[in-house]
């Protein structure tokens, strides 16, 4: 079992603000708003296009917006207040900020040079400075809990694609984040390969790890979500648990969704 739960603190895991985002004149993001507490799995649904994706990468500021505020357990990533106004930090304090969200992405982003048990270690040593040695023993107890302590010395090229995303995995966990970001993990995957990384989600899931998922695994999402999030065209139409939005959606737009994946 991966145990890496952060403990509650009073303080919401994430809290978006009236954010919205844009490229140029397109808004991508209208007026979001959401709460998620420490220890919940939010899982963000929608067709292609509808936001997921910009939202994840906004609140680790690999996106700026343009109105709003994201804080994570009460901190900004990327700003800091002056008064009423807020400041872009420099790369350097924000790459502190950012080391307690991890992210995993749709492609598995892996340095390719370097074998399983060096992309691990390569954040915790140079990043937070951890001696070789004892990052060294938490990577290979990582890799341990992903199915993959065989595999410590191969390189992503001798990996399936489910490996390797089980490895990606595992590096972003290697940095003992307080929150876990994943942008559609499976969707580079063949469907043989999907469920031994959903598998490595539950894992995290019900240890109480701070998550939120952009997934097209409705069944996944069933599964393991406090809460689901339906989005389309950059709005948050509906959200719940997840039985009340994937059982009995309240919003045509959601049911007619729903409908069309199952």
């Amino acid at each position: 079992m991966i145990d890496l739960a952060e403990k509650s603190t009073g303080v919401a895991a994430v809290e978006i603000r009236g954010v919205h985002k844009l490229y140029g004149s397109l808004h991508v993001l209208h007026e979001m708003d959401l709460v998620v507490a420490p220890g919940e799995v939010v899982c963000l649904i929608g067709p292609s296009g509808s936001g997921k994706s910009t939202l994840l990468r906004c609140i680790n500021n690999l996106e700026k917006i343009q109105a709003g505020v994201i804080k994570v357990f009460g901190e900004l990533i990327g700003y800091r207040r002056a008064g009423e106004r807020l400041i872009e930090t420099t790369k350097r304090e924000t790459c502190r900020a950012r080391q307690h969200v991890g992210m995993v992405f749709q492609q598995f982003n892996l340095f390719s040079h370097l074998t399983a048990l060096q992309n691990l270690i390569e954040a915790p040593t140079r990043v937070q400075r951890l001696p070789r040695e004892k990052a060294t023993e938490y990577a290979k107890e990582l890799l341990g809990k992903v199915g993959l302590a065989d595999k410590h010395a191969s390189y992503p090229a001798q990996l399936s694609g489910g490996q390797q995303q089980r490895v990606a995995i595992a590096r972003a966990l290697c940095m003992r984040p307080k929150l876990m970001l994943f942008d559609e993990p499976t969707s580079a995957l063949d469907p043989e390969l999907v469920g031994e990384v959903l598998d490595v989600l539950r894992d995290l899931a019900n240890n109480e790890m701070t998550m939120m998922v952009v997934t097209h695994e409705i069944g996944f999402a069933r599964q393991v979500a406090d809460t689901v999030v339906f989005m389309d065209e950059g709005r948050i139409v509906e959200q719940g648990p997840a039985a009340q939005v994937l059982d009995s959606p309240r919003h045509e737009r959601t049911k007619r969704f729903l409908e069309r994946v199952s």
